[in-house]
């Protein structure tokens, strides 16, 4: 099969739409369940890019979960803490394969964003994953295979009509890639930059010393925003994105966004969040709307009179500004990375608010030096790549 009819394009109105392959060969791909969409596709494909060089690059299983063409979340495999299950909503799900673990991750650093995605795995879809998934709204998966109690379990999904893409891992694209652009067609080498520890080597900083962790760190973060609309900015920890900001035009509120996602994620570790006591019949999705309401400035809509019965047993105590800071002053050793060079400190001065100690960014502009001179007033350690990152 070289062609898939789809529904329609980016919107309904946007017909007749299809992908296939121009030399007339097969795709790479097989639906196995459902009828993917256009945006489901680009999701797909741009998310299995995404995990397969995370796994080339790590040697771990990995995992991402994408919405409108960019990752919400993306990690490598590793075990789960207890707090981290119970804030991913998989603590009554026992222990998990490293898979499993990934998307756990990938899915939880942002569940706001990650709410109707498209998930890319790197390894055949074992039935842990397929469990976790199952539950989660969700509209696909791409994976390289599944299991055949996993894929059963992913047909129940969405009355049946869940969508679950095959594809093969060895495929490989033509150097050469096009698109066109109100009727103009657009080329260019394919991005085919190699990520690994070499990239980091040109340690610009007075602080050189990298642990294998944030090594590991950086590379999740450089490999996630290789896929992530520029301009982007990634926060890592742990093996995993913490906070991503995507598709802005400056590089500054790039850095915010990622960093109040990255806060996001710290804050909703601590034990004041944690023990949050929900109605029983309030469903995860309400719950993490919730407590993205509770943790930030407008935590009266949740708490004010008429509101919190809605979805508590008990009214909570008002999570202060105070409490919050000296919460997130624990969030340590957390790694950035930035597809493009960052033009003013400002954006050193906002990521050490949120933990940053690690950072990879190419380099290049014309205020390195203060920005070098920042991150050495906090003993940042800061690699140059040289190389930019930019997607669309």
């Amino acid at each position: 099969m070289n062609e898939i009819q789809l529904k329609y394009g980016c919107n309904p109105n946007q017909k007749p739409s299809r992908i296939f392959m121009e030399d007339g060969s097969d795709l790479p791909v097989e639906v196995l369940n459902g009828r993917p969409g256009y945006i489901n596709f680009l999701d797909a494909f741009n998310g299995w890019q995404l995990v397969k060089e995370l796994k080339e690059a790590t040697g771990l299983p990995a995992a991402t979960s994408f919405k409108h063409v960019s990752p919400a979340g993306a990690a490598v495999g590793l075990p789960l803490t207890e707090t981290l299950a119970k804030i991913y909503w998989v603590d009554d799900l026992g222990e998990l394969s490293p898979l499993a673990c990934a998307y756990a991750r990938a899915r939880g650093a942002d569940r706001m964003s990650s709410f109707g995605d498209f998930i890319a795995l790197s390894d055949v879809c074992d039935v842990d994953t397929a469990r976790l998934i199952k539950r989660e709204v969700s509209d696909g998966v791409i994976a390289p295979g599944y299991t055949e109690e996993a894929l059963n379990l992913l047909k129940q999904k969405k009355n049946g009509n869940y969508n679950v893409i095959k594809i093969d891992p060895t495929y490989k694209p033509a150097e050469i890639e096009r698109k066109q652009v109100y009727g103009i067609t657009f080329e260019q080498g394919r991005n085919e930059l190699d990520i690994n520890k070499d990239l980091f080597a040109n340690i610009v900083t007075k602080n050189k010393n990298i642990p294998d962790e944030a090594l590991v760190d950086m590379k999740i973060a450089m490999i996630t925003l290789k896929y992530t609309q520029s301009n982007s900015v990634c926060y890592v920890k742990g093996g995993q994105a913490i906070g991503i900001g995507a598709g802005q035009q400056s590089r500054i509120h790039c850095t915010r966004l990622a960093g109040q996602k990255a806060d996001n994620w710290y804050l909703r570790q601590c034990p004041k969040v944690l023990n949050l006591e929900f109605l029983d019949t309030l469903g995860r999705a309400d719950r993490d709307n919730t407590i993205d309401v509770y943790i930030g400035d407008e935590y009266e809509d949740v708490l004010r009179e008429g509101e919190w019965q809605k979805r508590f047993k008990v009214k909570p105590e008002v999570f202060t500004r105070e409490e919050k800071k000296a919460w997130l002053a624990g969030n340590t050793d957390v790694t950035v990375g930035s597809d493009a060079f960052f033009p003013f400190s400002d954006n050193i001065e906002r990521a050490y608010k949120s933990g940053v100690k690690y950072i990879a960014e190419p380099g290049g502009s014309v205020r390195d030096d203060l920005v070098i001179e920042c991150c050495d007033k906090y003993d940042m350690v800061m690699a140059f790549t040289g190389i930019r990152l930019f997607h669309h």
